[in-house]
């Protein structure tokens, strides 16, 4: 096998992954947006194509949980660190304890910062609805 191919067939991967889910993300959103119409032409009350539009809508609505992602951050700097101390050197046991300190310090603001009192008092809006 030729040498040059490698990098080629590198390059070629960092440019056609990134431009084929750009035209996935394209089509799927194209779609939804065409069953939404063909949705409304049927409905007639205002209230429902509200509801609708709010089912078919896919942010997320509740607050970020700090705590599980400080605990996910922890647990990636433990990883990191382990790998530096087995295989790697005292570079990457560095890079541990710095992310596995940000996992910390991510944790203890979800701890300190818990969500506010309007968020608590629209998810129980919401619970009443049903």
């Amino acid at each position: 096998m030729d040498p040059i191919i490698i990098p080629i067939l590198g390059i070629s991967v960092g440019i056609i992954v990134p431009i084929s889910v750009f035209i996935w993300q394209y089509f799927e959103v194209k779609d939804k947006n065409r069953t939404i119409l063909e949705i409304s032409k049927n409905i007639d009350d205002p209230a429902k194509i509200e509801d609708l539009l709010k089912m078919l809508d896919e942010r997320k609505k509740e607050p970020i949980d700090y705590r599980r992602g400080g605990l996910i951050t922890l647990f990636v700097g433990l990883g990191i660190y382990l790998l530096g101390e087995i295989a790697m050197g005292q570079f990457f046991e560095g890079i541990g304890f710095l992310v596995g300190a940000i996992g910390v310090g991510t944790m203890l603001a979800g701890y300190m910062y818990p969500n506010t009192s309007e968020e608590i008092t629209n998810a129980v809006d919401e619970y009443e609805k049903r």
